[in-house]
């Protein structure tokens, strides 16, 4: 368990592919009541579970209160890092769509026409770099709806790296998205809160190893 800050509070960690980030068993809350030797441990935001990356959970019930209400308010940074096949056709932009989950197949599609259980979804994006086939992608969500990058991505041709579920490419490796980010206001203290990390050093990120801090 990579713990990257703790205090009364809250914990900052990386959490790995595989492992559900909320409270389920197995779950990254019951893997941190372990670490820690605490039993409060409250998941406010969600990674899937074949994604990695940088998370914040709560050790009191107030600390939960008040970041799960900076999430609903938009106060809760998320940047991620993806590497997909091809590129975007701007370099820079942002992709405004509606989401449909069938709940049957587990997927999240993209519709035209809203409808029952039809959200709306933002995120802005950058390229950092092209190589090989592939771009390295900055995303910055304004939206957490489930599965959105990568039903996003892939409803544009341009499916993530690894992404078994949403790309037809036969890609031997993990999935390339990679929670990078995360900036919030500490619960308690009130201090400003940023945190960030790269991802592991393995295909596809290896491929752009020059463009990640």
């Amino acid at each position: 368990m990579e713990i990257l800050y703790r205090d009364n509070d809250i914990v900052v960690c990386i959490k790995p592919s595989g492992v559900l980030s909320t409270d389920e068993e197995g779950g990254m809350p019951g893997l941190l009541r372990c670490e820690l030797g605490t039993d409060c441990v409250h998941s406010v935001h969600r990674l899937d579970r074949v994604v990695s990356g940088v998370m914040v959970y709560a050790l009191t019930p107030e600390s939960a209160s008040e970041l799960s209400r900076q999430i609903r308010e938009q106060g809760f940074g998320k940047e991620y890092l993806a590497v997909i096949h091809w590129r975007p056709r701007e370099p820079i932009g942002t992709f405004r769509d509606l989401l449909d989950r069938d709940p049957v197949e587990r997927k999240t599609y993209v519709v035209r026409e809203p409808g029952k259980g039809v959200q709306e979804a933002i995120l802005d994006y950058e390229t950092l770099a092209s190589a090989q086939g592939m771009s390295l992608i900055k995303i910055t969500l304004r939206t957490g709806r489930t599965h959105q990058i990568r039903a996003q991505f892939s409803a544009r041709a341009l499916p993530l790296v690894g992404d078994k579920k949403y790309s037809l490419y036969p890609d031997d490796c993990p999935i390339a998205l990679w929670s990078h980010h995360i900036s919030f206001t500490h619960p308690a203290s009130g201090k400003a809160m940023d945190f960030a990390h790269r991802p592991p050093a393995i295909f596809p990120w290896t491929e752009f190893d020059e463009y990640l801090k």
